[in-house]
Formats: C-alpha cells, structure tokens, sequence
C-alpha cells in the first residue's frame, strides 16, 4: 500500500513538472501519448473494417474480401494498420526511426494493440533490419514496438527469429514486380524450432506495398510456422486501392 501511495505521488511529480505532449505536436495534453484535438483530426484511424485479409479499406459493397485477396489470397492470412499513412503519422515514425524519439513506440502499440486478433499460440516478430542499417541506427524501431505490444498484451515475443541476411535497396520508385524480385531470398529464419506451429505476428512500423512483409511471410511458412500476420502502425492508402 506506501510503495502504491509513493508510486502515484512520483507519478504525479513527474506530471507537474513534465506535462505529456501531443505525439503529434508536441502541445501540453492531458494524457501521455495521445494527441491533441488538433492532431487527432489529422489522423485517419483504420480500424479493423477493411477486407477480412488485407485489411484495405471497401467503399459501397458488402463483400468482406476485397477482389485482389479474392484473385490471388496472399501469403499473410490477416494485414492490419492503426492509421492511414500522412503527415502526423509519417512524423511520427519517422521521429522514432530517425529522431531516436523512443517514447513514440508507446504511442504507436497502444494504438496496434487492439487490431491483434486473439489466435493460437502467437509470436511477435518485428520485420528486421540488415546488420548494417542495425549498426547505423542503433535500434529497430520495429522492435521496440514488438516490446510494448508484448508488455501490453502479454503475448510471447520474438525479436530475433527472423534475420535480414540480405541487404536490399530502398524499394521506394519500384514496380509491384521489380520490389518482389529485390527482397526475394533476403530473409530467413534463425530457428524453425522458434516458428514451427505457431502464428507470427509480424510487427512494422509503415506498410506501403506489402512486398517486404509478404517476403517476410514466405520465409516463416517455409520454416514452420502454421499462419503469419501483420500489423503496423500506419499503412499507404491510395484512392485508387479503395475496393468499390
């Protein structure tokens, strides 16, 4: 009970003396990574309404399941992203990947918690980085995401199952096909003991085209691993990939 009563006391010192500010902004808010009014207008929530599979957004139809999942089902069973892909949610990211802004892995989990479906025996699996980049930046941001969402939803995690054994270019420019062909044969699986049966759930922080994730995918089937997923923070959303 004091360690309780001393823990809010603190807590609440901190608060005085350090306000918590918008994720988006920066600006005094009430709670610690949230958004303020402002922001949160900005920011297109996703939620887990889109297709059954990939989860892009349906417009005007009552189908579950978007046309391309239909024509051809990808390899991850389940895609889910907290937000559209824009300027706060792009700034975000890139203040944790690039700012070493840390704290924005908080912010970003609490808001992906919710779109991890409940599933049989899950693993948490950040999509990894080439040793190189890893040294150069220090962290994988997505890692550091896979931390809290295990903190959160107390589901196993795995930060070093899957390796980058391949340094691939920056995929940005790229055609469907030409990025498919760049991050094929880059990954694999450090310990299919780590993957056999279970379903891994595959964590980055923005989603464009999904190349890099699907490749992520086939690697983990191959060594085991009985259904993959993915969920990020924030996802490219293009008028054109609306299914209507």
């Amino acid at each position: 009970m004091v360690a309780e009563l001393v823990g809010r006391a603190l807590r609440a010192a901190l608060d005085f003396a350090l306000p918590p500010r918008c994720s988006g902004c920066g600006t005094t808010v009430g709670d610690v990574h949230s958004f303020c009014a402002a922001c949160w207008k900005e920011v297109e929530f996703l939620g887990d309404n889109g297709c059954l599979t990939c989860g892009m957004p349906l417009q005007a139809t009552e189908q579950r399941t978007c046309g391309a999942c239909l024509a051809r089902p990808p390899r991850l069973a389940r895609t889910r992203a907290a937000v559209a892909y824009g300027d706060i949610a792009r700034g975000l990211a890139t203040r944790l990947k690039y700012g070493r802004k840390v704290a924005n892995e908080r912010t970003m989990a609490r808001d992906m918690a919710p779109l991890i479906a409940d599933s049989n025996d899950p693993l948490l699996v950040p999509v990894p980085l080439h040793r190189t980049r890893l040294w150069s930046r220090g962290f994988n941001q997505s890692a550091l995401v896979v931390r809290e969402l295990s903190r959160r939803l107390g589901i196993a995690a795995n930060p070093l199952a899957l390796a980058r054994k391949r340094r691939t270019p920056p995929l940005k420019g790229m055609s469907p096909l030409q990025r498919r062909k760049t991050v094929a044969g880059a990954f694999q699986v450090r310990d299919r003991n780590a993957v056999a049966g279970k379903t891994v759930i595959l964590v980055d922080d923005v989603l464009t085209t999904g190349s890099t994730a699907e490749a992520c995918a086939r690697t983990l089937k191959r060594a085991g691993a009985a259904r993959v997923e993915l969920v990020s923070w924030a996802r490219v959303v293009k008028t054109s990939q609306l299914m209507r």
